[in-house]
């Protein structure tokens, strides 16, 4: 049974449920459409809300006039409420975002959290139109109520009108507008005793860290949990710059991985691979790169051919490279002898290669297959089932947010691990789901693995704080399905607190 509206749309305007009875008319106006419908689990009924749309954002001036001042940004997101759930306490309530920067929280929406989902298909068999939803029984909404919220030029989320959104497009100022639309929408829904929880995937994972440090260090919102999904916390973990090997060490074990995937390791088992490529990756690449010129030839030779082995390349082409290889370049130069390029967001994915001699790979096969059916189904969604509609365009990812400023990180790496870390020294009951796929080439799960292991944090509070799990996938690891089951049933543990069920729904990670 599909989640179809049963009521009429109910829309609120001018102030909505932020006005107050007897108060002065305000400028803003909101633009909410809040339907109920039904989904059909397996067990029962689950009855829910959703309230669609845009809410004006206002901000106190500065100075020596306090009190409420002009309206500065108005943030699309959807709201899912469950209706008649009994339950001990309040119940939680997730708010979920994507990153990029300039991705709209469409991906999560549909392809994970949300009561409905898009059948977008995985590497080797993405849907053709007409793209069509389907009924999500493993929703978080389950077990939390939903917000799914659309970072500044993302979706439908735009500057109010006077104001120019580029002062939005950075991480502290990004930050603080999801952070102030999360106090807003505790207040306005009187959920200030549920127990909150962040879930971002990619970059947000970046605002994720730091929307929950500063909810803790300006307002004294402690989160009860943080879900990163393909998480990055430390850009210099995973931007190649001159100078800088780290990103080559980090992502060694993802070619590695990638290469298992199209066969370069036949007979073997993927997590015996990887552990390979973790162990060469910790223990000697870094001191064969720290070497470089005292390598004598026959050195360098034997690096490449270990190299080139567990990444499935040619040894001379990893030599000529100095022992370095790039990203863009790998996906390139992985199955080029086979005419094809490897997705970066998830490296199952292959497409035909526009040129053969190309030095990298010229456009992401994974998105390219991935997004017709998330933005064919957003669009239709949002106007026929939650009565949603807009005369701007939703955008899906875009190109607008750039340049994104990272002015506060002057003369160092643009990390967020300081404030993850200080969050958990603050907040004792806070903690951590990290969800990491193994075929992530633009994230790779090495980089993360090592940053949260440097945390400043008790030993103890890193053992039993942080869980991280991993699937057989790529950055999106949900559009595999059985990737997908196995993090629904992981987020749901997280969110209840309930004791991990076991390996019946794990990936076949090791296959």
């Amino acid at each position: 049974m599909n989640a179809e509206s049963t009521t009429p749309a109910v829309t609120e305007q001018n102030g909505g449920a932020g006005a107050s009875a007897g108060s002065a008319p305000e400028t803003r106006e909101d633009h909410l459409v809040t339907t109920l419908h039904s989904l059909s689990l397996p067990d029962r009924a689950l009855d829910y809300t959703a309230t669609a749309g845009t809410v004006v954002l206002m901000e106190e001036p500065e100075g020596e006039e306090y009190g409420r001042g002009a309206a500065y940004a108005e943030l699309f997101s959807v709201s899912y409420v469950a209706q008649g759930v009994e339950g001990a306490g309040p119940r939680p309530v997730m708010f979920a975002f994507n990153g990029g920067p300039g991705a709209s929280t469409v991906w999560l929406h549909l392809g994970l959290l949300g009561p409905r989902r898009v059948d977008s298909g995985d590497a080797g068999s993405p849907t053709a139109p007409p793209h069509r939803l389907l009924d999500n029984h493993e929703t978080i909404l389950r077990d939390a109520d939903l917000v799914v919220v659309d970072a500044m030029t993302t979706g439908y989320s735009r500057p109010a009108p006077g104001q120019k959104p580029d002062r939005h497009h950075g991480l502290t100022a990004d930050r603080d507008l999801i952070a102030a639309f999360i106090i807003d929408w505790l207040s306005r829904n009187q959920r200030w005793t549920s127990p909150i929880h962040l879930a971002g995937e990619s970059y947000g994972t970046t605002r994720a860290s730091a929307v929950a440090a500063h909810l803790m260090d300006r307002y004294y919102v402690a989160v009860a949990g943080i879900a990163l999904i393909s998480p990055v916390l430390d850009f210099g973990t995973i931007v190649f710059s001159e100078g800088n090997d780290s990103p080559y060490i980090h992502y060694l074990p993802t070619y590695a991985a990638i290469a298992h995937a199209h066969g370069k390791h036949e007979g073997r088992l993927l997590q015996d691979v990887v552990d390979e490529a973790e162990a060469f990756a910790e223990q000697e690449y870094p001191a064969l790169l720290a070497a470089g010129l005292r390598l004598a030839p026959e050195q360098t030779q034997e690096a490449a051919a270990r190299i080139g082995a567990l990444i499935g390349v040619d040894p001379d082409w990893v030599e000529r490279a100095d022992l370095r290889v790039e990203h863009l370049a790998f996906l390139a130069e992985l199955l080029r002898d086979q005419g094809l390029v490897t997705g970066r967001i998830d490296g199952r994915f292959t497409a035909p290669a526009g040129n053969g001699n190309s030095a990298r790979m010229e456009t992401d096969p994974s998105i390219d297959q991935l997004a017709p059916s998330y933005t064919a189904a957003i669009n239709q969604y949002l106007r026929s089932e939650l009565e949603f509609s807009s005369d701007v365009i939703y955008e899906i990812m875009s190109g607008r947010v750039h340049p994104w400023s990272y002015k506060d990180f002057e003369n160092r790496s643009v990390e967020v691990a300081s404030d993850l870390s200080r969050l958990l020294r603050k907040s004792p009951h806070t903690k951590v789901l990290v969800s990491h796929g193994y075929h992530d080439a633009a994230t790779p799960f090495h980089a993360s693995e090592t940053v949260l292991a440097q945390l400043a944090i008790p030993r103890e509070d890193y053992s039993e704080r942080i869980r991280i799990e991993y699937y057989e996938a790529g950055h999106m690891m949900y559009c595999h399905e059985p990737s997908r089951l196995a993090l629904s049933q992981h987020l749901s543990e997280f969110v209840t607190g309930a004791e991990p069920a076991g390996t019946d729904v794990e990936t076949d990670a090791a296959e």
